[in-house]
Order: C-alpha cells, then sequence, then structure tokens
C-alpha cells in the first residue's frame, strides 16, 4: 500500500497545483480521471458531476480517442448505474456491470462492452457533486479493496479541488464583468462628452449659418475633431473589449499593436523595448496585458502624459513590465486616486492571481512608474 500510496499523492499533488496555475474546471477534471485511470490500472474512466436535471453538466473520459467519445453522441443522462453512483454516498464495485440492478441492458451501438466496474462518489458534505467511474480492470478480473480504498482518497482531494477551480473561474468571471463595467463606464464618460459637443457644436452652427457663416465654419471645423476624437475613443475601446491573438502574437506582440494604436490614435510619444525572449503562457499574458492596458490608458488619459515608455523583459525565470510616464503624478494610497477609476485595485488584483508584485510609484508633478514582476513558480 505504501508503495501505491506515492503515484496517489502525486495525483492529489497534481490537481492542487492545476488549480493554483489557474488552469479551468475541464482542465483539472481531466487531469484528475486521468490519474483515476492510472493508478488502478483501468482501460477506461470516467467523471461526472450531475446538473441537477437529471443529466451531466461535465463528463469528462479517459482511454477513449476522440473519435469514439464523438461517435457516442451528446453527454450521457444519470441512467442505470451513471445515475446510481450519484444517489450513494459509499464506493461500489463488481465483476460484471450487467448484474447491477440498475443496469438498462444496452449501450450506445459505438460504446464498447464493459463488464469490470468501480464507482466511487465525490463528497461534498451533505452532497454528492460526482463520481468516479472505472471499468475494465487490465490485470484482473474485479478491481480490489486497495483500487477502492485509492480512488476513495482521490475522490476527497477531487471534491476540494472542484470546489477550488469553480471558486477560481467564478472569480475570473466576476473580473471579466468588472473589466466590462470600467470599459462602460470609459465609454459612457468619454464618448457621451464627445457628442455632447457634437451637439452643442451643431446646435451653433445651424444657429451661426445665416447671420454669420464663418463662425458657422468654424463651428463646423470643430464639429470634425469632435466627430474624429469620439471615433479614436471608440477605437481603443474596442480594442481593449477585443484583445489581439496572444497564442499567434504573444504577448509583445500584442503589446506593440497596442502601443502603436494608441501611437496613431493620439498626439503621444510612446515607446515599447522589449528585452529577452517572453515565452508564451495564455493564462498569464493575458493578464499582464490588462494591466499594460489600465497602466497606459491612466497615463494619457488621467496624468495628461505627452511620453510614456513601456518595458518588458525576461530573464531567468522572471518577467518584468514596467510602465513610466512624465504626467502630472497622484498619490498612490489616496482613497479619491482609487475611486476615479485608475484601476489601481483591478491591477493588484490581476498581480496577486498571478503570484507577482505590483508596484506604483508616484508623486504630484513627477510623473508614475507602474512596475509588476512575476517570478516562474
Amino acid at each position: 500500500m505504501v508503495e501505491r500510496l506515492s503515484p496517489t499523492l502525486k495525483a492529489v499533488s497534481d490537481a492542487v497545483l492545476a488549480v493554483a496555475a489557474g488552469l479551468s474546471v475541464d482542465e483539472v477534471l481531466q487531469r484528475l480521471v486521468d490519474s483515476a485511470r492510472e493508478l488502478v490500472g483501468a482501460r477506461y474512466a470516467a467523471l461526472g458531476l450531475p446538473d441537477g436535471e437529471g443529466g451531466f453538466r461535465r463528463f469528462l473520459t479517459s482511454g477513449m480517442s476522440e473519435r469514439l467519445v464523438a461517435s457516442l453522441g451528446p453527454l450521457p443522462r444519470q441512467h442505470g448505474i451513471l445515475g446510481a453512483m450519484l444517489d450513494v454516498r459509499s464506493p461500489y464495485r463488481t465483476q460484471d456491470i450487467h448484474e447491477h440492478p440498475r443496469f438498462r441492458g444496452w449501450w450506445p451501438a459505438a460504446h464498447p462492452d464493459m463488464h469490470s466496474f468501480l464507482g466511487v462518489p465525490i463528497l461534498e458534505p451533505p452532497a454528492v457533486i460526482g463520481a468516479f467511474y472505472l471499468t475494465e480492470k487490465l490485470d484482473a478480473t474485479d478491481f480490489s479493496d486497495e483500487d477502492e480504498e485509492l480512488i476513495g482518497l482521490l475522490a476527497a482531494h477531487a471534491a476540494i479541488a472542484i470546489a477550488n477551480a469553480r471558486l477560481h473561474e467564478q472569480t475570473r468571471e466576476l473580473s471579466i464583468v468588472a473589466e466590462r463595467n470600467r470599459l462602460a463606464l470609459d465609454l459612457h464618460d468619454a464618448v457621451s462628452q464627445k457628442l455632447f459637443g457634437l451637439v452643442l457644436s451643431a446646435e451653433a452652427a445651424a444657429t451661426l449659418l445665416e447671420r454669420d457663416p464663418e463662425a458657422a465654419r468654424g463651428q463646423v471645423t470643430k464639429l470634425q475633431t469632435l466627430a474624429q476624437e469620439a471615433l479614436e475613443e471608440l477605437r481603443s475601446l474596442v480594442f481593449e473589449l477585443r484583445p489581439p491573438e496572444l497564442e499567434r502574437d504573444g504577448l509583445p506582440g500584442a503589446l506593440r499593436k497596442h502601443v502603436e494604436l494608441l501611437r496613431r490614435l493620439g498626439q503621444h510619444e510612446l515607446e515599447l523595448v522589449v528585452d529577452g525572449e517572453v515565452p508564451v503562457d495564455g493564462t498569464r499574458d493575458r493578464e499582464v496585458l490588462r494591466i499594460a492596458q489600465e497602466a497606459l490608458q491612466n497615463a494619457l488619459k488621467h496624468a495628461r502624459a505627452s511620453r510614456v515608455t513601456v518595458r518588458l523583459g525576461a530573464e531567468e525565470g522572471r518577467l518584468l513590465l514596467e510602465v513610466e510616464d512624465n504626467g502630472v503624478g497622484f498619490d498612490p494610497d489616496a482613497q479619491e486616486a482609487r475611486g476615479r477609476s485608475l484601476g489601481l485595485t483591478s491591477m493588484e488584483e490581476r498581480a496577486r492571481r498571478l503570484g507577482g508584485t505590483l508596484a506604483i510609484v508616484s508623486t504630484s508633478g513627477a510623473g508614475t512608474t507602474v512596475r509588476l514582476e512575476l517570478h516562474d513558480g
């Protein structure tokens, strides 16, 4: 048993690390079901989470090819032994699943026949939140007491991993909602002011058209300027809502595109400096890009900077992002600053999720530097 505990503990450790790495619920579950199949030497394994309506909101398999899974059709319902394991709080195993009283006597046409079976519920007291299903023991006709104990241990930790992964996803969703709310506020503040100015200029031009054509022409020119500024604001915000493909461009490429867009839209001096090779990491790169966008927006919109330098570097497992401007500066600790849509809390939360440190150095009249530092592991 001691010899078998080592791979079990590794499987548990992998699940915990998967959650800590910010993987999705499906990625965490797939690691768990693959580990379960390997631990007990089963040909097939599955992990199901019920949807509360007689079906499964997630049902992941291991040991089946993608073609086979696709040929089986939609997710199964909670019929037969699948549903039985969600109605009990204790494991069940048998040499022949056909003998179970709830076996329905048939499989889908492409489904492989199965005999030996081990089912272990996943408990989050007082509820059963899922179950492991293992079939076709490879080196014996039946699963053993030891197999049952190993999967039971894995199931206990799976409950924690599932709950943590679910919380992580909910936090990520809330972050997305908060980001879109911020963009909506920026859209309202920036573009609505421009549109209001457009209306006033149009009314003034109409009033002056017959009485003072020259003054009316000036108002029309102002209309053109305001319309162009509103268009530029919208383009910038749409870019933030639909960031470039990070996996294709990488973080340096995505950041370069954003800096170039801002440079075209405004009369600002923007510089991007990239040092070293920055490896692709989808989850990390999305968060780092958002922090950079937030810092750039603060520099150009709130700090009224004329010059901004963005530095991105990678060296010996360390990633560094720095956004430095020559704007008006502010007190980062002042409540007023955090209430002016500067996104300071959002940047700090993103850095915290990545396990990094974020430093904001600024004083009135002396510009601002936002510095993010991340370390591998």
